[in-house]
């Protein structure tokens, strides 16, 4: 039977927040963030979540958002580790037997279900693949005393977000051989599939709402997006 399985990364600090609260815990419309992906992912096709959270956060996880929101799909909590791949890592061990893992950053509230049903689609048929939407803005390769370089063509960059979605097994055989070789530049799993199976990762489309909340602002951005993707903003303080 086939299985697919969300990974929800939530093990961040978020430094540049400037907060002691890690930002996948701050407060939208009286929930922390990362109940958004959380619930997103229990209203989805996906037969269960891994939640990956800081080593002391585990109980709070279980407690205050799983529990206390009845989040059923929610099926293991497991530590992180010292950087986001290895917490992926850790998730994949977690999620071993899934057929398809979809790989999702917790400081993204504003993903929907319908990202998340083009994303399982796309996966069944190429194997990997990850939201994005172009870019709106001229790109500049800049060198390292900050003198402009190139110009690449806009019409082919995307900002790339998450959920990123992969074959279980490519996806496990890919972390294995990165971990042989001790690889410290990689900042998403594309890169991962790519490097070390030299497979081309499908990118459709995603949203403009679906950032990522990296600092202050971010959040009050958020703030807004949620009330037009999600209509939350009654039923989150209900």
């Amino acid at each position: 039977m086939e299985q697919i399985t969300a990974i929800v990364l939530a093990a961040g600090k978020g430094n540049r927040m400037h907060s002691e609260i890690p930002k996948q815990y701050l407060t939208l419309y009286g929930k922390p963030v990362l109940y958004y992906s959380l619930k997103c992912f229990e209203e989805s096709p996906v037969g269960e979540i891994v939640l990956v959270a800081g080593e002391n956060e585990l109980d709070y996880c279980r407690t205050d958002i799983v529990d206390r929101y009845q989040f059923h799909k929610v099926r293991q909590i497991v530590p992180g580790g010292t950087e986001r791949y290895w917490s992926v890592k850790r998730g994949l061990e977690a999620a071993a037997g899934a057929s398809y893992v979809l790989i999702h950053d917790a400081a993204r509230p504003c993903i929907t279900v319908d990202m998340i049903e083009r994303s399982i689609a796309e996966v069944k048929r190429s194997g990997a693949c990850t939201v994005g939407m172009p870019v709106k803005d001229t790109i500049k390769l800049v060198d390292e005393q900050g003198n402009g370089m190139d110009t690449p063509p806009r019409n082919r960059l995307w900002q790339i977000q998450t959920p990123q979605s992969f074959s279980y097994d490519e996806l496990w055989s890919a972390y294995t051989k990165m971990e042989r070789e001790q690889a410290v530049d990689i900042t998403d799993d594309t890169m991962i599939i790519e490097r070390y199976l030299g497979k081309k990762t499908r990118v459709i489309e995603g949203s403009y709402y679906n950032i990522k909340i990296t600092t202050p602002e971010d959040l009050q951005v958020a703030a807004t997006f949620l009330k037009k993707v999600k209509k939350v903003v009654d039923t989150a303080q209900s």
